[in-house]
């Protein structure tokens, strides 16, 4: 299947901000959904955004200060982070799916490895 590789997690301090990118071995982002989520250290997995042909969706705790993209001619989304918090501290998942954007986790059959987000100062 598609592999996928999260990369541009790091340390940053809080207020700052980071950009993560998912890269895809295929050229599948033009038919395909693309979802960031992020598991938090003893917490659940927890929906981030998705974006698709249908538009692009946020949980409520980084809407405003997270933004969803791609670019299919690189087979590449991202995930710009800008604001971070202390509770933004988690590993980073992206994931696809065929058909549009979904929040829930299930709904993806394709997932990256991860990639360590840690907000502190």
């Amino acid at each position: 299947q598609v592999q996928l590789v999260e990369s541009g997690g790091g340390l940053v301090q809080p207020g700052g901000s980071l950009r993560l990118s998912c890269a895809a071995s295929e050229r599948i982002f033009s038919n395909y959904a693309l979802g960031w989520f992020r598991q938090g250290p003893g917490k659940e997995r927890e929906f981030v955004a998705t974006i698709g042909w249908n538009g692009a969706y946020y949980a409520n705790s980084v809407q405003g200060r997270f933004t969803i993209s791609r670019d299919n001619a690189e087979n590449t989304g991202f995930l710009q982070m800008n604001n971070l918090k202390p509770e933004d501290t988690a590993v980073y998942y992206c994931a696809t799916r065929p058909g549009t954007a979904s929040r829930r986790p299930e709904d993806y059959n394709n997932w990256g490895q991860g990639t360590q987000v840690t907000v502190s100062s």
